[in-house]
C-alpha cells in the first residue's frame, strides 16, 4: 500500500537533500521553515544562509526533485527567504558540531553528485553505459569516480581493461581506488583473485559490501560519483538508499516495450525509497549502417514511453555499435578510444545534457560568500 502523504513523509524525503560544504541535509541544518500540503502540491519554506547563496539553484531543484519523487505528490513549490542572524548562527552552531561528531556516514565528499544507473534486469547494457557516461563526464572536465556496485555480476574492471589491485594504505587503513583512464574505480574484481570466481554471497554480504565501499575507500574531491547498479530492485539498491540519500537514478532500458515495463519497477522502487529518477537512458536503439540506413532490431518506443510514464527526459538514445562491445571485451572503452564513433557521440550528449540536470557543486559556496561579506564588514 502507498505511504499516506504526511509532512513527516516529505521530512524523510528532504534529508536527501545536502548542503554540500556543511555535509549535512536541510533538515538536520535547521532550514526547512515551512511544509504545507495541499491536495497533491507540497509547498517548502527553505531559509538560506543568505539571499545571493550560490547554492541557491541547486538546493531549490534538489528539493523540488525528492519532493515530487514521492507518491501522491503532483507538484513542488519551493519558496527560499534568507536567514535571520540568529539562525545563521544556529546553522553554523550545528554544521561545526557535526563536523566534531564526524557525522558523514560515507567518505563520499559531501559535495559529490552521486549518480546511480540501474536496470530492471540484466542484459541492457547498464555497465556500458556506467563506463562510458563515467568516461564522457571526466572527457568533459569532471573529477569522477566510477563504483561498481554489481557485486556478483562485475564487469567494470573487464571493461576499462583494468588490472591492478586495489590495496589500503597503511597509515589510514582506507582502500585506495584504482586509476582507469583518468577516473577512480572500485569494483570487487579489483579485490578478488580472478574474474572466474564466484562470489556466494547472500543479501546482508551484498549490503555490507556496498558499505565498506562507501565507508572504507579513500574516495578523492569528485564532481560525480557514478554507481552501477546490480539490476532489479533488491538489497543493493535498498542498501544505496539508507547510505547514499542524496543518490539520484539513470534508469538504462531498450526500445522493447517488455523491457519498459521491467525497468519502470525499478524506478517505483527508487520513488518509494525518496531517489528521484532525473532520466532515462534507452540503450541498442537502432542499428545505422554506412550508407545511412536504421534498422531498429529490437523495437521501438520503449525508452520514450519510460520517460514519458515517469514524466522525465530520454536523455539519449545510444545505437548498436559493434565496436562498443568489442571494446568492452579488450577493455577500450569506445568515449576514449573511438570519441568519434556514433555511441560514443551520443555518450557524450548524454554527459551533457546529466549535467545539465544535475549540475556539479557550485565552486563558490554559501558560507564562503557570509565570510567575504564579514570581512567587509571589518575593513
Amino acid at each position: 500500500m502507498p505511504q499516506t502523504l504526511t509532512e513527516d513523509r516529505i521530512m524523510e524525503a528532504l534529508r536527501g537533500v545536502m548542503d554540500p560544504e556543511l555535509g549535512s541535509d536541510v533538515v538536520d541544518l535547521g532550514m526547512v521553515r515551512e511544509v504545507v500540503l495541499d491536495d497533491g502540491v507540497v509547498t517548502i519554506g527553505l531559509a538560506l544562509t543568505i539571499a545571493e547563496c550560490p547554492m541557491r539553484g541547486q538546493i531549490e531543484n534538489d528539493t523540488v526533485r525528492r519532493i515530487e519523487a514521492i507518491p501522491g505528490v503532483e507538484r513542488a513549490v519551493v519558496k527560499t527567504r534568507a536567514m535571520t542572524r540568529n539562525q545563521r548562527s544556529e546553522l553554523m552552531e550545528v554544521a561545526r558540531r557535526r563536523a566534531r561528531e564526524n557525522a558523514a556516514p560515507t567518505r563520499v565528499p559531501p559535495t559529490t553528485r552521486t549518480i546511480a544507473v540501474g536496470s530492471g534486469k540484466g542484459g541492457v547494457g547498464k555497465s556500458s553505459v556506467s563506463v562510458n557516461l563515467a568516461l564522457a563526464l571526466g572527457r568533459l572536465g569532471y573529477r569522477v569516480g566510477l563504483l561498481d556496485a554489481d557485486i556478483w555480476g562485475f564487469s567494470i574492471p573487464r571493461m576499462l581493461g583494468a588490472d591492478a589491485r586495489i590495496e589500503a594504505d597503511p597509515a589510514t587503513r582506507l582502500m585506495q581506488p584504482v586509476e582507469a583512464y583518468g577516473i577512480e574505480v572500485v569494483s570487487t574484481g579489483l579485490i578478488i583473485e580472478s574474474e572466474e570466481t564466484a562470489l556466494m554471497w547472500r543479501g546482508l554480504m551484498l549490503s555490507k559490501a556496498l558499505e565498506q565501499f562507501l565507508q572504507q575507500v579513500a574516495w578523492g574531491k569528485l564532481d560525480y560519483l557514478v554507481i552501477d547498479m546490480p539490476p532489479g530492485t533488491g538489497d543493493v539498491q535498498m542498501a544505496l538508499a539508507r547510505l547514499l540519500p542524496q543518490s539520484e537514478m539513470i534508469v538504462v532500458t531498450t526500445p522493447s516495450r517488455t523491457a519498459q515495463k521491467v525497468a519502470i519497477r525499478v524506478a517505483d522502487m527508487a520513488r518509494r525509497s525518496a531517489m528521484p529518477v532525473v532520466a532515462v537512458v534507452e540503450n541498442m536503439s537502432y542499428f545505422e549502417t554506412p550508407d545511412g540506413q536504421r534498422f531498429e532490431l529490437f523495437g521501438r518506443g520503449g525508452g520514450e514511453a519510460l520517460a514519458d510514464s515517469l514524466n522525465i527526459p530520454l536523455i539519449g538514445s545510444i545505437p548498436l555499435d559493434p565496436a562498443l562491445g568489442s571494446g568492452a571485451d579488450r577493455g577500450e572503452p569506445v568515449v576514449v578510444t573511438r570519441p568519434d564513433g556514433p555511441a560514443a557521440r551520443v555518450f557524450t550528449e548524454v554527459a551533457g545534457r546529466l549535467v545539465e540536470l544535475v549540475p556539479p557543486a557550485e565552486a563558490e559556496t554559501c558560507t564562503g560568500r557570509i565570510a567575504k561579506l564579514m570581512a567587509a564588514l571589518t575593513t
